[in-house]
């Protein structure tokens, strides 16, 4: 008899349907072909003991199975619950009429329990597209997969409860999520806030600015400064996530196994913090199973380079090609898979390697030439994308032990919001361009005009500080968001002078 059932793979972010055909016919023998791996070949085994537990037994007849489409390679250990259906139902020993009208995923442990999977919800969104009445599925990931309205999700906890549902003998409740309710009351809920930051005004305004207008930034300073503290607390400045952006990047997570049990939609943006020994593959994604990196899973977030310097230059060059295209296109010889990487690059570094250049107390302790050599380990190409230089100095004890708080995130992000809602209406006509960091040249020209002050005051700055060429067109998309923060539709003098103070390691002779 042969029977039907339905399992997925996840292809990037995205998903493809497998069918799953299981014939039993007379004779012995277990075969598997299209092209399998180790894990679903394993499946054989966690199948015949899972149903022994449960008082089932293998068919003693000749078993094929076939996985298609053929020419996808089928990974991992998700397929135990589709293919034990499919054997049960080929057996006889299970109603096979319903099978065929549900997506069948989950691993199987030899108690008969069903364990996680990953890319639930890039799944759940292909069966809907493909008109599957439900999804079956592990327990754990029924709310990630319940996201998506317009198919029925079960969520089980044993094979025993899959096969009574399909033999009629047991009833399974679609789970239901009030999806926007949810995000509604998790978009804004952060552990840290800005009213933690004791002091560092000026960086805080750069910050501002950089979420505003999604630029990069690249803080410089001593070691204990805040730097990283300040970081952290950049994604509770910033819009909260639309439905579409939190649909996009809770498929990354889910398909790279980060989500938690029980997670439905992620509803803060991302921040990643890879250490400076990642790989080139873990930073961009791929590998012999293909899977995002950090900087896909930065996503409409953060990507925050601690320690600059330290990484690998290799990895920190792979980085040149997504900041501009703001998607990665990961190629090798079986493969081509594209994952989204619109995200904003903070990274911080120590002016030399002792972390005591242009300290205001403390001495330098670096030989001659030091300084500028540990800057040159950061390509002039890499820190042309990065709009925003600023120096950090210590905070000052009088600031530290000061009562009075801080202003909040919230208020910040409030003037972060109408910024952004400018540059929203200023970019309605222009594909993929939704703020100021993102637009070419030629957008420059039409909204960044400059009056002859401007032009004087532009000019003189970059005779007198040595800026390079490179800086000209950050020092306009900067000099946008901040006139933009002001409600100003044109740009003055204080904008511009605002932003050349930015471009610090431009300067010529700023490393000595």
């Amino acid at each position: 008899m042969l029977v039907k059932t339905f399992g997925s793979a996840c292809y990037g972010v995205k998903a493809i349907t497998i069918t799953i055909e299981v014939d039993a016919s007379p004779g012995f023998g277990f075969s598997m072909v299209g092209l399998p791996d180790n894990a679903v070949k394993e499946s054989q085994q966690r199948i015949s003991t899972a149903l022994q537990t449960i008082g089932l037994r293998m068919p003693g007849r000749k078993i094929i199975i076939n996985m298609a489409p053929a020419d996808i390679r089928k990974e991992g250990s998700a397929y135990d619950l589709p293919l034990a259906v499919g054997i049960l139902a080929a057996s006889g020993q299970l109603n096979g009429e319903k099978t065929g009208q549900y997506m069948l995923m989950g691993e199987l442990s030899l108690d008969g329990f069903l364990r996680p999977i990953s890319g639930a919800l890039p799944i759940a969104i292909q069966a809907r597209s493909e008109g599957f009445r439900g999804f079956i599925l592990p327990e754990e990931n029924a709310r990630e997969a319940a996201v998506v309205n317009k198919l029925d999700v079960y969520g089980v906890k044993t094979l025993q409860e899959v096969i009574d549902f399909f033999n009629g003998a047991g009833a399974l409740q679609p789970l239901e999520v009030n999806t926007r309710e949810e995000f509604a009351q998790q978009s804004a809920a952060y552990d840290v806030d800005f009213s933690d930051v004791k002091g560092q005004e000026n960086v805080k305004r750069a910050l501002e600015i950089a979420a505003a207008g999604g630029h990069n930034m690249i803080m410089i300073g001593p070691p204990g400064a805040g730097k990283t503290m300040l970081a952290k607390r950049l994604p509770t400045i910033l819009p909260p996530l639309s439905l579409q952006e939190a649909l996009e990047t809770t498929k990354i997570h889910s398909v790279a196994g980060k989500l938690g049990k029980n997670t439905g939609l992620i509803s803060q943006r991302p921040f990643r913090s890879p250490h400076h020994t990642v790989s080139n593959v873990g930073l961009v994604g791929g590998g012999s199973h293909p899977q995002p990196g950090e900087i896909s899973l930065a996503h409409n977030g953060v990507l925050f380079l601690d320690e600059l310097p330290e990484f690998q230059r290799t990895v920190l060059e792979v980085m040149r090609q997504p900041l501009e295209d703001r998607e990665i296109t990961v190629s090798r010889a079986k493969y081509s898979v594209d994952y989204p990487a619109n995200f904003m690059l903070v990274a911080s570094m120590n002016p030399c390697p002792c972390g005591n250049y242009n300290h205001p107390e403390k001495k330098c302790l670096c030989p001659p030439g030091t300084v500028q050599k540990y800057l040159s380990r950061l390509s002039g190409p890499l820190l042309d994308r990065i709009d925003i230089h600023i120096e950090i100095v210590p905070v000052p004890f009088a600031k530290l032990s000061e009562m009075e708080p801080s202003e909040n995130s919230a208020a910040v992000r409030e003037r972060v919001i109408r910024a952004r809602q400018v540059q929203e209406r200023r970019f309605a006509g222009e594909q993929g361009i939704h703020n100021n960091a993102m637009m070419p040249s030629r957008l420059l020209k039409k909204y960044c005009t400059l009056t002859s002050e401007c032009s004087a005051l532009l000019k003189n700055a970059m005779e007198r500080m040595g800026l390079s060429a490179r800086a000209y067109d950050r020092i306009l998309k900067v000099s946008r968001t901040i006139a933009d923060l002001a409600g100003a539709e044109n740009l003055s003098p204080d904008h511009l002078a605002e932003a050349i103070q930015y471009r610090s390691l431009d300067r010529e002779g700023w490393a000595g």
